[in-house]
C-alpha cells in the first residue's frame, strides 16, 4: 500500500525531495510561464484554473511513468519529436486567438469560463515531451527497494511533486492575474501580451 510506503521513507529524504521539488517549481519555466499569460489574459482566476489544469498534465506524466510507457516514448525519438511539434503547434493556436481577440476579448470568455483554462493547461503540459524524461530522471533517484515496490514510490514521490508545482503553478498564475487586470485599465493590451507568450513557449518547444 501507498501508506506503507509512505511510512518506509525516512522522514528527512521526503523532506529533502519536497523542498528541492518547491525549488524547481518557483524557477520559472515552461509551467509558469503559461499560467502567467493566462492570468494576465484571464484574470486572477483564469491564471489559477490554467496551474491546475498543468497540475493535472503532472499527474498524466506520472500516470505514464508508473506504466512503463514514458520509458518507451524516450526510447523512440520520433515519438517526443510528434509530441513536441504537436504541443508548439497547439501553443501557436493558442498565441493566435489570443492576439486576434482583442482588448477585453478572451479575459470575459476566461473569467466565465474557467474549466477552459484548466483544459488549456492540461492540453499543453501533456503536449510537452520534457516532463517525460523530467520524471523517468528526477524521481527514480529518491526511490530504494527497501521502502516497498518502486511503482509505488513513483506514485507517492509523483504525487507529491505534482502537489507542490500546482500550488506554486497556480499561485504564479494568480499574482499575474491581479497585475494584468490592473493594467489592463490602462493598457487594454493583455492578450496581446499573452499571445507574444505562448509564441515564445512555442519556440522555445521547438528549439529545445
Amino acid at each position: 500500500m501507498i501508506w506503507d510506503v509512505l511510512r518506509a521513507f525516512p522522514p528527512e529524504s521526503l523532506l529533502a525531495f519536497t523542498a528541492g521539488g518547491v525549488v524547481l517549481n518557483l524557477a520559472p519555466g515552461p509551467d509558469v510561464l503559461f499560467a502567467t499569460a493566462s492570468g494576465l489574459q484571464g484574470g486572477p482566476r483564469a491564471g489559477m484554473m490554467a496551474g491546475l489544469g498543468v497540475g493535472f498534465g503532472g499527474l498524466w506524466h506520472v500516470t505514464l511513468a508508473v506504466l512503463g510507457l514514458s520509458a518507451l516514448i524516450a526510447a523512440h525519438p520520433g515519438a517526443l519529436d510528434a509530441i513536441r511539434w504537436a504541443g508548439a503547434g497547439y501553443l501557436l493556436w493558442l498565441a493566435w486567438k489570443s492576439w486576434h481577440a482583442g482588448p477585453g476579448g478572451e479575459p470575459g470568455r476566461g473569467t466565465a469560463n474557467p474549466w477552459r483554462a484548466v483544459r488549456k493547461g492540461f492540453v499543453t503540459n501533456i503536449l510537452n515531451p520534457k516532463p517525460i524524461l523530467f520524471v523517468l530522471a528526477f524521481l527514480p533517484q529518491f526511490t530504494n527497494p527497501a521502502y516497498g515496490p518502486v511503482w509505488q514510490q513513483v506514485v507517492l514521490l509523483g504525487a507529491i511533486f505534482t502537489f507542490t508545482g500546482t500550488l506554486v503553478t497556480m499561485g504564479y498564475g494568480a499574482l499575474a492575474g491581479v497585475a494584468g487586470r490592473s493594467l489592463s485599465r490602462r493598457m487594454g493590451a493583455m492578450n496581446r501580451v499573452a499571445a507574444l507568450l505562448f509564441g515564445g513557449l512555442a519556440l522555445r518547444l521547438v528549439a529545445d
